[in-house]
């Protein structure tokens, strides 16, 4: 698997205002890490969030989203938002900012 490098872009730049934020290559595509939590990615033209068990569970309840499961078991914290769901900038920016507050309340690795 890849990811989409327009996709990619759009992410990098909605991140660009945040500190801490590293890219790494994870899952096939890429995933942008928040004080060293997984936060987003992307991975073909789908939008990666990580919003811990309730919050995926709430997002699967939006049109374009799917459970991220591509090794056969679901990730019950982790969600698809399909390119359909992120053509919006704003869109786009609502799921990240989603993601940016799930990855900051987790403990700070040491």
């Amino acid at each position: 698997m890849a990811y989409d490098e327009a996709t990619a872009e759009r992410v990098r730049a909605a991140l660009k205002r945040r500190r801490s934020v590293v890219e790494r290559k994870m899952f096939g595509g890429l995933a942008f890490m928040l004080d060293e939590h997984m936060c987003c990615g992307v991975l073909d033209d789908a939008l990666v969030l990580r919003l811990g068990e309730e919050g995926a569970k709430h997002a699967l309840k939006r049109k374009h989203t799917r459970p991220m499961d591509f090794t056969g078991r679901p990730m019950k914290s982790m969600v698809f938002v399909d390119a359909a769901g992120i053509a919006r900038d704003d869109a786009l920016l609502a799921w990240i900012d989603q993601a940016v507050m799930f990855a900051r309340s987790l403990p700070k690795k040491s």
